[in-house]
């Protein structure tokens, strides 16, 4: 059987759901719940938020399906997109993030990319540590680059910008990581 996540899967899923086939709803829900509601809980901090958040998330997929055109990105930025949007709307309604929780590990993430192998050296939690200190924007692409493994154009698309304002965030992002470890 073929990958349920892959592009031409994905699709014919999509076009299905369109002509309001539950099934397929069920099976994007399925494909897309664990990269997402990961997302929100590492945007948000806390369990219940992001349980919160996801569900709205696929209310509003739901929702908006039908509207949904395929263009240069993909389903998933476009669900990442709407899980973004949530986020952003909790933060201004609470002002504040507060961790509450150990972060789980995102799925698929079996072969390392030479950053999570640096974060992984320095250990996790003080990574965490110090990538709280950065701005949320930077925050924001960081975990989308490297947590999650999306394209600069797929992180642009998720979060409304240019691909060049993310190559932007993403360097000023680990220039200061590189001068909080030097100081440290």
């Amino acid at each position: 059987m073929s990958d349920p996540g892959s592009t031409e899967n994905v699709r014919k899923l999509v076009e299905q759901a369109q002509a309001g086939d539950r099934s397929a709803l069920e099976q994007l829900y399925l494909i897309h719940f664990d990269r997402i509601y990961g997302y929100l809980h590492m945007s948000v901090g806390n369990r219940h938020d992001a349980e919160d958040l996801t569900t709205q998330t696929f209310l509003k997929m739901l929702e908006s399906i039908g509207k949904f055109r395929w263009r240069s990105a993909p389903f998933s930025a476009w669900l990442f997109r709407i899980a973004h949007n949530l986020a952003i709307d909790h933060f201004r309604a609470r002002r504040r993030w507060q961790p509450e929780e150990e972060v789980p590990e995102p799925p698929g993430s079996e072969e390392p990319s030479a950053e999570m192998e640096a974060m992984q050296s320095i250990g996790r939690q003080s990574m965490m540590e110090l990538i709280e200190r950065l701005s949320p924007e930077q925050q924001q692409v960081l975990t989308l680059k490297f947590v999650f493994n999306f394209p600069n154009a797929e992180v642009a698309t998720i979060l409304g910008k240019t691909e060049g304002a993310i190559k932007s965030l993403q360097h000023r992002a680990l220039v200061s990581l590189h001068k909080q470890l030097t100081r440290s």
